[in-house]
């Protein structure tokens, strides 16, 4: 019992980590694809060190461009994340992001070939009503709402595809390849970011002293320390525990960017509304599978006796 307890603190104390990210964000002076740029590169240094300490393997045979291409997906999750806080604020960043379990629930049977569950896709609508509830009452932040959302939607993907890597392969050896194949994309994308996207036409390469100093949390803390663990966490901690616990983030976050920034993360309380519309059917959907999963359970076992019966 001691054990489980130890494993469900250690599981709540990584996702109030996740929800600080979307503060450090906004702590850190430069640009969102620079703040991914370097949180990936020291990500991926740290973690070669690690390998390399624990004499782990670095081949993965026939996976590794599938890997460096799902680094690609979160290096884009990350910079729309952060720009997502940037053009609005964080509570709204997190409001966003609060539907990423509930995208995965209709990408995973598409990836997997599984049957879509009408009950997924009716909660799915709620999800929909909340964020029109928002929209409708703080439409200042609509795009950083947007683009929080597209992030949700690109996490889900890889994180279906992180399932599946995880059954075969050393978890710090996934994040490794996968913060490479992010720090790749990004510096292939600079040129193009420069040209075209940037407001200075600059690339913010010389952080300030305290950019390094949150910039070395973000990578350590909230990446290489807070990822790994979770996938570690799955061999102790059932999948109902960690997707119930794993929507706690944009509450978490929430609170935090409230104390840390007071009244510039005050919103109005239709957004509180349109936020609690979609927090509940993030959090009725893991007690509706787990209610389905008994109910299919009880079917079955009622099935087999009156068939020992007969």
């Amino acid at each position: 019992m001691a054990a489980r307890t130890k494993h469900y603190v250690l599981l709540h104390f990584i996702v109030l980590i996740w929800g600080f990210t979307a503060v450090l964000g906004l702590l850190i002076s430069i640009p969102a694809v620079e703040i991914v740029f370097f949180r990936t590169l020291i990500a991926s240094g740290v973690i070669a060190l690690l390998l390399w300490f624990r004499r782990v393997d670095f081949r993965v045979p026939g996976r590794m461009f599938a890997l460096l291409g799902t680094g690609s997906l979160i290096a884009l999750h990350w910079i729309l994340f952060f720009g997502a806080a940037r053009i609005s604020t964080a509570s709204v960043t997190l409001a966003g992001m609060a539907t990423c379990s509930l995208w995965t629930s209709l990408i995973e049977p598409l990836m997997t070939r599984r049957k879509i569950q009408l009950y997924e896709v009716l909660l799915g609508v709620i999800v929909i009503v909340g964020l029109y509830v928002i929209f409708r009452f703080e439409f200042t932040y609509a795009l950083g709402l947007s683009m929080a959302v597209v992030s949700a939607l690109i996490a889900a993907v890889f994180t279906v595809l992180n399932a599946g890597f995880s059954k075969h392969y050393d978890p710090y050896l996934v994040t490794f390849y996968e913060m490479v194949g992010a720090t790749l994309s990004i510096a292939l994308f600079f040129p193009i970011y420069q040209r075209w996207i940037s407001d200075t036409g600059e690339l913010f390469l010389s952080p300030s002293a305290s950019d390094w100093l949150w910039l070395l949390v973000l990578a350590l803390a909230c990446t290489v320390y807070a990822y790994s663990i979770s996938v570690e966490l799955m061999k102790y901690v059932t999948a109902f525990a960690m997707n119930l616990t794993n929507n706690l983030e944009p509450v978490y976050g929430i609170l935090l960017a409230v104390l840390v920034f007071g009244e510039k993360e005050q919103m109005t309380p239709q957004f509180y509304i349109g936020t609690l519309i979609i927090l509940t059917s993030v959090f009725a959907y893991p007690f509706i599978r787990r209610y389905r999963k008994v109910r299919r359970y009880h079917r079955i076992n009622s099935r087999r006796n009156l068939e020992e019966v007969s």
